[in-house]
């Protein structure tokens, strides 16, 4: 039997588009004699679909969709992902299910037992998990068809009290099938391999895998479908961040054989490279998905807006990005020079807008109330809100989509302006540290300067005052974003913190700085999420907890 995995870039809701993915798949699959094309997890409207999927007409044009995929699936089988109707009255109106469809019939159906109910994942919220398991014979083989998290529960702390597998062995299955919406974090590549080739090894049979690719607002998947043989070993893996069939003949001694030169790696791509290509994809969907072309942003002269000037450059062209300089009367010259230096290396667009007569124009507004007080965070704040209002006019004059620039480290610690630097459409590093900012400039000149280099080696500022340096108000960041990562995404205690070492002062302050700024958090723009733990909706918090404050 021959197997083409179909690994594509699905849009939510776009129901033609998606389905003349599919289409075009099978009849490509069918063109290179495969007798089988298998596609991902809820592929025909797309995942996560989230409360579109409490609309009747939602499922009843995936129905739709589903009965014109299966009009020119002959002389060929396939497998996609849809929503159905539960048909029993108990639970859940909606199960997550699998067709199998062959010369034009669905031939089988299995739905999700394992439904994931943590982080970005919300599936229990729609779907009911299954119950019953049944394999599928096709031209000879008996296939164990799952969905996603069915195969995750093999980990050394279960989330759920079955193993759908367990069921499906008792029928003497030859070949595993999984079908999966798998997002990306720049440590899940790793794990995913962990976990699938346990179960290759567990039940000793050979594994097709296959996940999505693109970006869906803040949830970005990778793709890298994966096949191994019944002793856990991978036989191939199939491009990351982009869209590509693989096929492959499962012989009757269940032994698998590519058609095509495998891509196995030797090593796997460093953090920071996962980091770069997958900003890269979430940029360039968020706006093809949104039916936007051109991007801006208030470019500065420091490191974070000039990263997010590079890779909106890459993404999107440097001709669609305009990078707007908004000088204050606390900018340094070196900063200016490190701006337009950087948009003369990438070629995009500029324009200069100096922020002092409109601050000032601010101040004397208010200095009736402000009663000659003391220049403080209130003037400081003024300035990066006309910066903000200046440039959303520019976006609403010219369709642009502003890209906001605050790093992960900012963003825990409120290290920020509401209002003003904090606004955007789209947060493209808001889940990357600092420090890891620092990796991803040098990343971004590997073959050439890109970035200045005064960029990189300058201490971090926000010239809002007068010798303003980042650390007059926070830690150093190699120590800070130590204590970040523990926190938000280890979940220790301040009490676990300081036992590694860290300064008890230290700690507690930034603890209750990341807490206190969750109001902040709670309005900004989504963020595209690379980590294991980013904030949004993977995280959610209270703002008014008192716990850890």
């Amino acid at each position: 039997m021959k197997i083409a995995l179909a690994q594509l870039n699905y849009h939510i809701g776009n129901f033609e588009s998606n389905t003349a993915k599919i289409i075009d798949a099978i009849k490509k699959a069918r063109e290179n004699g495969a007798d089988l094309v298998v596609f991902a997890e809820l592929c025909v409207g797309g995942y996560p679909a989230r409360d579109f999927l409490e609309f009747k007409e939602f499922i009843s044009l995936c129905n739709q969709e589903a009965d014109a995929i299966a009009a020119v699936c002959q002389d060929i089988a396939c497998i996609i992902g849809i929503p159905t109707v539960n048909n029993q009255p108990e639970g859940k109106d909606l199960n997550n299910s699998a067709y199998f469809i062959n010369n034009g019939k669905v031939e089988a159906i299995v739905s999700k037992a394992l439904l994931p109910n943590y982080d970005v994942f919300d599936e229990y919220r729609y779907f009911e998990p299954c119950t019953q398991f049944n394999c599928i014979d096709f031209k000879g083989h008996r296939i164990a068809l799952t969905i996603c998290e069915d195969l995750w529960n093999t980990i050394e702390n279960p989330l759920y009290i079955t193993r759908p597998m367990d069921e499906l062995i008792k029928q003497q299955p030859d070949v595993m099938i999984n079908i999966a919406a798998s997002p990306f974090t720049y440590s899940h590549d790793e794990e995913r391999i962990a976990i699938l080739s346990d179960n290759a090894k567990r039940y000793n049979l050979p594994l097709f895998y296959v996940n999505q690719v693109g970006a869906q607002t803040e949830l970005i998947f990778d793709g890298g479908s994966l096949v191994f043989d019944n002793n856990g070993a991978i036989i191939d893996e199939m491009p990351y961040f982009e869209e590509s069939i693989g096929y492959y003949t499962l012989q009757n001694d269940a032994k698998i054989v590519p058609q095509h030169t495998p891509t196995l790696k030797t090593t796997r791509a460093s953090d920071i490279e996962q980091i770069h290509n997958g900003l890269l994809l979430g940029i360039r969907d968020y706006f093809y998905k949104s039916g936007f072309k051109q991007a801006t942003l208030g470019l500065s002269g420091g490191i974070d807006s000039a990263v997010v000037c590079a890779l909106a450059a890459e993404a999107l062209g440097a001709e669609n990005v305009m990078a707007i300089l908004l000088p204050s009367k606390f900018s340094s010259d070196h900063s200016l020079k490190d701006a337009m230096d950087l948009v003369q290396n990438l070629g995009c667009r500029h324009e200069v807008i100096a922020i002092k007569e409109v601050t000032d124009a601010f101040e004397q507004a208010l200095s009736p109330q402000f009663k000659n007080l003391p220049f403080n965070i209130a003037e400081e704040n003024i300035q990066a809100r006309s910066r903000a209002v200046l440039l959303m006019a520019m976006c609403n004059k010219f369709g642009y989509i502003l890209l906001n620039t605050s790093n992960k480290s900012e963003a825990a610690v409120g290290y920020g302006t509401l209002y003003g630097d904090m606004c955007g459409g789209i947060s493209v590093i808001g889940d990357v540290y600092k420090t890891q900012v620092f990796e991803l400039a040098k990343y971004i000149n590997r073959d050439r300067e890109i970035i200045p280099v005064n960029t990189i080696v300058k201490p971090p500022s926000a010239e809002l005052r007068p010798g303003q340096k980042d650390t007059d108000s926070l830690p150093d960041y190699d120590i800070l974003d130590k204590i970040l990562k523990e926190y938000v995404e280890n979940r220790c205690s301040s009490g676990e913190i300081i036992q590694m070492g860290y300064d008890e002062t230290t700690v507690r302050k930034v603890i209750k700085l990341v807490n206190t700024a969750e109001h902040k958090r709670y309005q900004t723009p989504p963020i595209l999420r690379v980590s294991p733990k980013a904030f949004g909706v993977g995280r959610r918090m209270p703002i008014v907890g008192k716990y850890l404050s």
